[in-house]
């Protein structure tokens, strides 16, 4: 009994579920969000700075010249996942509304994740200097791509003429606390990098020890701010339903789609976990400066919703590919 709990139970799925129910029923008031926002801030630097560490510069030159490795990311970020967000929001907006089925659309804009999609091919052993240049170039790429596309795909998105503000904080925020780092990993590298690299269970804590932070942040960030009370318990099942199905699709595609362009297994999985996710992060500010306050906090519960899912989903993805022989 225990081996096939071992086998199928993944703790660090156990733990990241556990930290979804803490963030939904635990009270967090503003001084202990700030802390805890203030932790998520500092893991993730780390988190960079050790990923900047233990890979040799050959592999960071390698990852960004992949050409087909980031095109693909690219193509299913900002081409393929917004054509299915337009079909999905269309075929949807009588179940949910039309306002959620605009935050469905909105989250189909967004660009991916880093520190996740990032962490997640880690686990499951992928390319992750493909990774990294994939989702940082899809981030700074979202800064300018994700608001044209809503002001060109979304009607009622007001404030346009602050976009390129708040696109210049989420750059700000992506040189300084990912790239950065990054960097500095990589200028001391050549001293310490055989130690990081002899030493997995340290990278391997920090991507799971960063993922579970920022999630608890996340979820009790939405709570506090009274997100999930805006909408019914009927929508919140629909919204799962209909993120599953997104969630699966782009999976689908992503995996597929690395074999198409003969990828190999490395890059495929890159491919998989950059490509799949979009970033509440990134999301949620923009949100903020894309559209009117009353219409923000909605359009934001789809991108919450389709957030926790993917992390839950990509764990047990990262554990199972991890596994492969």
């Amino acid at each position: 009994m225990r081996a096939v709990l071992s086998r199928w139970v993944d703790p660090f799925v156990v733990a990241l579920l556990v930290v979804l129910v803490l963030g939904l029923v635990l009270p967090v008031g503003t001084g202990a969000q700030r802390v805890v926002d203030a932790v998520a801030d500092v893991a993730v630097t780390v988190l960079f700075l050790v990923y900047g560490m233990r890979l040799s510069t050959r592999e960071v030159w390698a990852g960004l010249r992949n050409w087909r490795l980031q095109g693909g990311i690219l193509a299913a970020t900002y081409v393929v996942f917004p054509v299915l967000g337009l079909v999905t929001a269309w075929a949807v907006e009588p179940l949910v509304g039309a306002p959620l089925a605009a935050g469905v659309l909105y989250l189909s804009l967004l660009p991916s994740t880093v520190q996740s999609s990032v962490a997640f091919t880690s686990v499951a052993r992928g390319n992750v200097a493909g990774a990294i240049c994939g989702a940082t170039v899809s981030n700074v790429a979202g800064m300018v791509v994700t608001p044209l596309l809503v002001l060109w795909l979304m009607t009622g998105a007001d404030g346009g003429a602050d976009a390129p503000s708040g696109g210049l904080g989420g750059l700000r925020t992506v040189l300084l606390q990912l790239l950065l780092p990054f960097v500095v990993g990589q200028l001391v590298q050549p001293w310490v990098g055989d130690w990081i690299r002899a030493r997995r269970w340290l990278t391997l804590g920090v991507d799971r020890g960063t993922i579970l932070v920022v999630v608890f942040g996340a979820v009790a960030a939405a709570t506090s701010a009274g997100v999930w009370s805006s909408v019914s318990g009927w929508s919140v099942v629909a919204l799962l339903v209909v993120s599953a199905l997104v969630l699966a699709v782009m999976l689908a595609l992503t995996w597929w789609g690395g074999a198409a362009l003969h990828l190999s297994t490395e890059d495929r999985v890159a491919l998989l976990m950059c490509g799949s996710k979009k970033s509440l992060a990134t999301g949620l500010p923009m949100a903020a400066v894309l559209f009117p306050v009353a219409v923000a906090g909605v359009v934001a519960v789809p991108v919450i919703v389709f957030h926790q899912l993917q992390l839950v989903v990509c764990a047990v993805l990262a554990r199972r590919l991890a596994l492969r022989d």
